[in-house]
């Protein structure tokens, strides 16, 4: 328990838990948002041990008193299961890809920009039927109901290569309607299979969000897997809480609403980091640095939220357009090795460097090593040696340019903002960076990831196209409504969820004018 911090008496408690690609981070948070307990355990190959060991050394540090734990009322997860399925292509569901779109779009068959490995792995069957809509919504042909039941016939004789179906419309956003005929035919002709509508998953832009509602059916059985263990482990250890998933936007779901949108956990980590820097500093306005062993993530925090691309987001060589965090990621952290003559990586010893790092005794040479010897942080018990203090210097200058043109492209030409310096490597950064006001160090902020997950709120999106004509008044509202409804359906509290991002973004050569419509619904997660 960190110095001086107690838990308020009898108060609820929350854990917060965040898997990066070096380290397994895991605190306790009290009923006044004060980190009492705290740990920091190596990633594991299968994650999962990882994650088992940090909660165990948090709970270990929060006491052994069991009235203690069974104040614990919520666990938060931030996970990289989803990713490494995908980009190790290993236990993801066979997938059935249906698109609403003939004859519009049968020049572009489903999946063909998916490298082919990835294609072999999840692809159990592809079809385009007849349907789609305009983009104010309108019907372009009437939905091919004949078609879909002989392609879903197809696959019931080999029903035992069929996890999923992934169905994607032509504008389903605009409406939804046809995608939702089409899973009742599904669980008509197939039975309870798992379905994922792409009007539920994506935006605007047919082959991304088909990209991504079929990587959300390939996701199922991850992702419940993942809510299974963590509600097993904390079961274990008697802890008896909710358990939640933070998703890439920085903001939880429950692990009931997680299963059905897997792919939402995907960049989880890095949104993390920057809600937890929003809250150990108290800065909305900021740009982050989340120095860690292998790499250095910088983002922005715009109203205490993180920054959105406005890029496409491509996961295990597959472009998708569901909403990431805005994140400039460098081959720098505390674990990357110094070369000849003061070369930068990018070869890291990442959680090796405990045994690697000359400070710990090793005979690696690291930024750590370089922080260290230019009195940037007290860390290992073993001094620098004086022949590697050049190189290691050199290496320290090469990396403060890196810092500083990465902040200068994230800043796009607003300067006087302060940086967020959180992560276990974060000593490494300058006191002073051009082209911020100042760099702030909170207490805290090697778990500022953990904290990320374990203060986020709950939330839920819409993309639509709405007229601009005397219905967008009350189309708006009904975009509202959902984004509302879908905050709740991931854990939100009805009584305090409230709308926090509103885009309206004209269209151009329309038959009638329109605008594309983005909006957020986010609140505390309900009692």
């Amino acid at each position: 328990m960190p110095d001086g911090v107690k838990p308020a008496d009898g108060g609820p408690l929350r854990v917060g838990i965040d898997v990066g690609g070096t380290n397994t981070d895991a605190v306790v948070l009290d009923a006044d948002d004060r980190v009492i307990a705290k740990a920091k355990r190596p990633t594991t190959p299968d994650v999962t041990e990882g994650l088992r060991a940090a909660l165990d050394a948090v709970l270990a540090e929060l006491g052994e008193d069991a009235g203690v734990r069974q104040r614990i009322n919520r666990v938060m997860l931030g996970t990289t299961h989803a990713t490494n399925a995908i980009l190790e292509r290993r236990a993801l569901g066979r997938v059935a890809v249906l698109r609403v779109g003939a004859p519009a779009t049968t020049v572009i068959p489903p999946l063909t920009d998916w490298p082919e490995d990835l294609r072999k792995v999840v692809a159990a069957g592809v079809a385009i039927v007849p349907g789609g809509h305009f983009v104010d919504g309108r019907a372009i042909v009437p939905l091919g109901e004949d078609a879909i039941r002989r392609f879903l016939g197809g696959l019931r004789d080999g029903m035992d290569g069929v996890d999923a179906v992934a169905v994607t419309g032509v504008f389903s956003p605009a409406s939804g309607d046809q995608e939702n005929r089409v899973a009742e035919i599904v669980r008509e002709e197939l039975g309870e299979l798992p379905i994922s509508l792409s009007h539920q998953v994506g935006s605007l832009g047919l082959l991304e969000r088909e990209n991504a509602t079929v990587l959300n059916a390939a996701l199922y059985g991850v992702v419940r897997d993942v809510a299974d263990a963590l509600v097993a482990a904390t079961r274990e250890r008697g802890v008896s809480a909710r358990p939640y998933l933070a998703q890439n936007d920085g903001t939880l779901m429950t692990v009931e609403h997680a299963v059905r949108h897997p792919v939402l956990t995907i960049g989880s980590g890095p949104a993390n980091s920057l809600r937890g820097a929003a809250f150990l500093s108290g800065v909305e306005d900021a740009i982050v640095a989340d120095v860690g062993g292998t790499s250095t993530d910088l983002g922005v925090l715009a109203g205490g939220f993180p920054r959105e691309s406005a890029a496409a987001a491509e996961i295990g060589g597959v472009v998708t357009n569901f909403r990431m965090p805005d994140i400039l990621s460098l081959a720098l952290g505390g674990g990357t090795v110094v070369g000849a003559a003061g070369k930068l990586g990018p070869e890291s010893v990442g959680y090796r460097i405990a045994r690697e790092a000359l400070v710990f005794g090793g005979g690696t040479p690291t930024m750590t090593d370089a922080a260290v010897a230019a009195g940037r942080g007290v860390v290992g018990a073993f001094a620098v040696p004086e022949v590697r203090r050049a190189e290691l210097a050199a290496a320290l200058a090469a990396a403060d340019a890196m810092v500083a043109d990465a902040v200068d492209r994230m800043s796009l030409g607003r300067t006087g903002r302060p940086l967020v310096a959180v992560g276990g490597g974060a000593f490494l950064l300058p006191d002073g960076i051009p082209g911020v006001s100042r760099v702030i160090r909170p207490a805290d902020a090697d778990v500022a990831n953990a904290v990320g997950a374990a203060i986020a709120y709950a939330s839920g999106r819409v993309d639509t196209i709405l007229p601009t004509g005397g219905g967008r008044a009350r189309a708006l509202e009904r975009a509202k409504l959902q984004a509302v409804e879908r905050a709740v359906a991931a854990g939100a509290d009805p009584a305090t969820v409230e709308i926090v991002e509103l885009v309206e973004v004209p269209l151009s050569y329309l038959p009638q004018p329109a605008v594309r419509a983005h909006v957020k619904a986010a609140g505390p997660l309900s009692h």
